[in-house]
């Protein structure tokens, strides 16, 4: 199952306190299994090169990408290289209590992708730097930001195929001077994106984001039909590049009950069901407004691919009711792949093996996957 992102605060550790458990990945589209190629150049050239930021390195991200590439199969599909210091991926091995190999390269091209060595692109001068653990730290920050905006260049270069990120920390950022929020920020600086948006996955539950990081009042105020139409739009496009013939899409209401024909709010009446009509006009496979108390069971019981949310909670609540561990995000509005965890930067469990790497393996699994071409199951 492919899951979601979205950056939580350093304490909400529950995310990745469940038992840590052998998930049995398995890339099932990949096809034919590399291991009976006879030419090993092509085996290399054929895996999409996948760049993992390491993360806020004072946090867990370390530990769960460790973790993560301890399912070897992953590498049946993809070449992947961490974005980070190779001193904090060994302390990570040794947390976890593995025996893999830390090897530093010197670009992306030289990533080979084999099980039991884990390469590492020291980008940014950061290899003789001290990060606490499990502590907020403006050194930790900026080597995290770093890493996030030379991957993004990477991706936009074409130098690697999709970009998987780890958990950073947006105070750690705000205090070492960024003016990156987090990173959709990053990336919508970088590439004069209107807008860059989320969508969180959790099994057959996709939600996608009209807005994220807007206060409540000002997340209201962002659902005009204007809005929701091109999210419509970039919903649709994304969805059949992923191999769905008509893209099943679902707009959540705002007001509770869909307002119940204007006795709570007029939202859906003025904005949001003259988008869906304006949305179907143009051939597009759009339903609703749907009361937001029911429209996220009737997406999992098949009836809809994805649920085009008004604001945070009401996606994010739904997705990590329904599969906390699982859930990763992918974002939609940006011209390159940028899969994610779904959990935050952990300080209060860094350092004490108890970080469950599930949702860093979904992030690759489904990174590779839309980097292959393989779409979303």
């Amino acid at each position: 199952m492919f899951r979601s992102f979205h950056v939580m605060e350093a304490g909400q550790s529950r995310v990745v306190m469940a038992m840590r458990r052998d998930t049995g990945i398995s890339l099932h589209s990949q096809g034919t299994s590399r291991a009976t190629k006879t030419d090993q150049e092509t085996d290399v050239t054929d895996r999409p090169l996948i760049g993992i930021t390491m993360g806020d390195p004072s946090g867990i991200g370390p530990e769960v990408i460790a973790g993560a590439l301890q399912h070897r199969s992953l590498y049946d599909g993809m070449r992947p290289f961490i974005l980070g210091t190779v001193k904090d991926m060994r302390r990570a091995l040794e947390v976890i209590g593995a025996s893999d190999v830390v090897k530093a390269i010197e670009a992306p091209s030289d990533a080979a992708g084999k099980p039991g060595v884990i390469e590492v692109l020291s980008a940014g001068g950061f290899e003789d730097t001290l990060f606490p653990v499990g502590e907020l730290s403006a050194r930790s920050g900026a080597a995290s930001h770093h890493w996030v905006e030379t991957a993004a260049r990477m991706c936009l270069a074409g130098e690697i195929a999709a970009m998987v990120t780890a958990p950073v920390n947006k105070e750690a950022w705000q205090i070492s001077g960024s003016r990156d929020l987090g990173h959709q920020e990053v990336f919508k600086r970088l590439t004069d994106a209107q807008t860059v948006y989320t969508m969180l996955v959790s099994g057959k539950l996709r939600c996608m984001h009209l807005s994220t990081h807007k206060p409540l009042i000002e997340a209201c105020k962002f659902v005009t039909t204007e809005n929701i139409l091109v999210a419509t739009r970039i919903t649709n496009e994304a969805f059949k590049d992923w191999g769905f013939k008509s893209p099943r899409i679902a707009v959540a209401a705002l007001n509770p009950h869909a307002s119940d024909n204007g006795l709570i709010g007029d939202t859906e009446a003025k904005e949001i069901r003259p988008a869906v009509e304006a949305a179907v006009a143009e051939g597009i496979n759009a339903t609703g407004p749907h009361p937001a108390d029911s429209v996220f069971n009737q997406a999992l019981s098949g009836r809809f691919d994805v649920v085009l949310v008004m604001y945070h909670d009401q996606g994010h609540i739904a997705i990590k009711v329904h599969g906390f561990e699982e859930s990763i995000s992918v974002n939609l509005g940006i011209p390159f792949i940028r899969t994610s965890v779904d959990h935050g930067t952990a300080f209060d469990i860094a350092g004490k093996n108890k970080a469950d790497a599930t949702s860093m393996v979904e992030a690759m699994k489904l990174g590779t996957a839309l980097a292959a071409r393989k779409g979303i199951a």
